[in-house]
C-alpha cells in the first residue's frame, strides 16, 4: 500500500465520522424544536407579617443576691526536704591556644623498589631534562 491510500482510508474515516456526528445533531435540534414550551413557574407566596415589639420595655425585676460563702483558711504544714546535694567543681580548662604544631610528614619523591618486580619509569614523576645551551 502507498501512502496516498492511507490519507485516502484517513479522509473517508474523518468523512464519515462527522455525517454521524451532524447526524445526530440534527435529530437532537429537532426535538428540541418539536417538545413544548415548559408552564410557567406558579406565583410565589407572599410573606406573613412580622408583629413589632413595642419601643419601650418594662423594668426588670430586681433581686438581692445571697452573699457567697467564704472559703476557710487552713495553713499547710512545712515539709522537711533534705539538703541539696553538693556540685564538684568543674577542672579548670586553658585559655591560650597552642602555637607551634608539629612537622607534617614528607611526601617521598621516589618510588620504592620491591625485589623481582620491575616498576617503568613515569615521565611525570622524573625531573625535568636539562636545558642545554647552544
Amino acid at each position: 500500500m502507498t501512502m496516498a491510500s492511507y490519507d485516502r482510508k484517513i479522509l473517508l474515516s474523518a468523512l464519515l465520522v462527522a455525517m454521524f456526528c451532524t447526524d445526530a445533531s440534527l435529530a437532537a435540534r429537532h426535538l428540541l424544536d418539536t417538545t413544548p414550551a415548559p408552564q410557567a413557574a406558579p406565583a410565589v407566596p407572599s410573606l406573613p407579617t412580622i408583629p413589632t415589639l413595642p419601643s419601650t420595655l418594662p423594668p426588670l425585676p430586681t433581686a438581692q443576691l445571697p452573699p457567697l460563702p467564704t472559703v476557710p483558711t487552713t495553713t499547710l504544714p512545712k515539709l522537711a526536704l533534705p539538703p541539696l546535694p553538693n556540685i564538684p567543681s568543674l577542672p579548670s580548662i586553658p585559655t591560650t591556644i597552642p602555637t607551634g604544631f608539629p612537622p607534617l610528614p614528607s611526601i617521598p619523591t621516589t618510588i620504592p623498589t620491591i625485589p623481582g618486580l620491575q616498576i617503568p619509569s613515569v615521565p611525570f614523576l622524573a625531573p625535568p631534562p636539562a636545558a642545554t645551551t647552544p
